[in-house]
């Protein structure tokens, strides 16, 4: 059973998704958008959360649509089967202002994937992919976290496109990686 910051984390990086989801239901305006997601989502390697996805596109409710899912993958659909019958459930997306939350969820899982682990290092590529797409400090983020895995700790090297706000965060997921670095 994952732990509720597991969940948390998971919830919050697949925020976007999850939410378009939800929102394609409600508008079917936006089906073009999330489809585009999907086929992404599949070339990634996630084709048994797009199957489950495309059901409770077209309907489906069931529990037994999380069968044979891996645990990132069902949280993420029952997090979606959850948001329709109470949007109250639904992740937040993170702000800039959240650099707090997301330096020490960033640098687990960097830490994580450092060592070796392929759903950390999945859940960093989409992240990367997600970031890319946001641009600014966020897209040159992307850039450097590949760095970070290898072991990079050079604030000035990681940090030399970057404007105040992800100079900061960087710093700050720093800080959480040296933490980790000495248990």
């Amino acid at each position: 059973m994952p732990t509720p910051e597991k969940i948390e984390n998971i919830l919050q990086t697949h925020a976007s998704l999850i939410l378009a989801v939800v929102q394609t239901i409600h508008n079917p305006d936006y089906k073009p958008q999330l489809d585009q997601v999907l086929q992404q989502s599949t070339q990634n390697g996630w084709q048994a959360l797009v199957n489950v996805i495309n059901k409770i596109m077209a309907g489906s409710r069931e529990q037994s649509l999380l069968e044979g899912l891996d645990e990132e993958d069902a949280i993420i659909a029952k997090s979606i089967l959850r948001g329709l019958q109470n949007p109250e459930t639904l992740p937040k997306t993170q702000t800039s202002g959240d650099a707090n939350k997301a330096a020490p969820m960033l640098a687990q899982i960097i830490n994580e994937a450092r060592r070796g682990d392929h759903n950390a290092l999945t859940m960093l590529g989409t992240m990367a992919e997600q970031m890319s797409n946001a641009g600014g400090d966020m897209a040159n983020l992307s850039a450097v976290l590949k760095d970070m895995i290898d072991g990079e700790r050079s604030v000035d090297k990681l940090c030399s496109r970057m404007g105040v706000q992800g100079e900061s965060l960087i710093t700050q997921i720093l800080n959480e990686l040296a933490k980790l670095d000495t248990h």
